[in-house]
């Protein structure tokens, strides 16, 4: 089993940890362990990583990989929403960084029978964990027109989304949608062929947004980077990449309430609210990769890189 995954923006990420050795890091979506890696490698034998992922491929190949750095390093599978459940376990209170790479790795995309792909037929899948019992096949078959209608628009941002929910509802009427490619030619017949003949792949908006239902992935995103600003000691850094705008606007959000979450009227002369600055926020405008990267991995085209600092109580 080879879980492959081009680290993007790998030599950013890791500097934006400005990884101490003797430091406790942690990789929320430890994927191929390129991230992981690095960050062992400038640890240098002192400190401590704790690797976290929800897919079994990734937690193999990422215990390979990282074999040699076995005295520092503790992985564990499970989704990064659970961080604080996890250090908690293991006896920690505090991190000296965090980073997320929230990209699909390309194992997953392209092993077809996973699902997640919209260039080979395959059974409708798309569980980044596949202990999950919801898959893309139960919300397709099972989710109302509304439903499916306002997670094409909303996560997949489709302005055609009403006319595929359509689509889908006559499609499975007749029989079950089983397979990634039947569900390629319902939203085929639900785009006009212009914007079919210039545009990206039809599929792939909708793919997208059931992928993103299918494994809550914006809600545990809104979720956990309270947490993880938390659970930082002082001077620790939070690094998260995201690969579309749904996520970075989350992103960016959370990370400048979390520099500011005074919710005073504007006018009043002073706070009155309480609420205390966790830290600041270090990338003012995102780090984008370069193009020598974007060469060498087309998939780290739309990538985004935002990095946040807790400052001392």
């Amino acid at each position: 089993m080879n879980f492959e995954h081009i680290s993007v923006m790998l030599k950013e990420t890791v500097d934006g940890l400005n990884v101490r050795p003797g430091g406790i890091y942690v990789d929320g979506t430890l994927g191929g362990a390129g991230h992981s890696f690095e960050i062992c490698t400038r640890l240098n034998g002192q400190g401590r990583l704790i690797g976290i992922d929800q897919d079994e491929a990734a937690i193999e190949t990422a215990t390979e990989k990282l074999k040699d750095f076995k005295d520092i390093v503790t992985i564990v599978r499970d989704n990064y929403a659970n961080i604080r459940k996890v250090l908690e376990g293991l006896g920690i209170s505090q991190v000296d960084g965090i980073m997320l790479d929230l990209g699909v790795s390309s194992f997953q995309i392209d092993t077809a029978d996973r699902g997640f792909t919209y260039r080979e037929d395959a059974p409708l899948d798309m569980r980044m964990d596949q202990r999950s019992s919801l898959t893309a096949r139960d919300v397709v078959n099972d989710y109302d027109e509304m439903e499916i209608y306002r997670i094409i628009r909303d996560y997949g941002e489709d302005k055609f989304a009403k006319n595929i929910a359509k689509h889908i509802i006559r499609a499975r009427n007749e029989k079950p949608v089983e397979t990634t490619g039947e569900l390629i030619e319902i939203i085929k017949a639900a785009i006009p062929m212009k914007i079919r003949a210039t545009g990206g792949h039809p599929a792939k908006k909708t793919f997208q947004a059931i992928r993103i239902e299918v494994n809550s992935e914006l809600q545990v995103l809104k979720d956990s980077i309270d947490d993880m600003i938390d659970l930082l000691a002082p001077g620790g850094r939070l690094c998260i990449i995201t690969f579309h705008s749904l996520e970075d606007r989350i992103v960016k959000t959370k990370f400048r309430y979390n520099e500011n979450p005074c919710d005073c009227p504007p006018d009043f002369p002073v706070c009155v609210c309480g609420k205390k600055s966790k830290g600041k926020v270090i990338t003012r405008k995102p780090i984008l990769p370069d193009e020598e990267e974007i060469s060498g991995n087309k998939r780290s085209k739309s990538s985004k890189l935002r990095i946040f600092e807790r400052t001392g109580e």
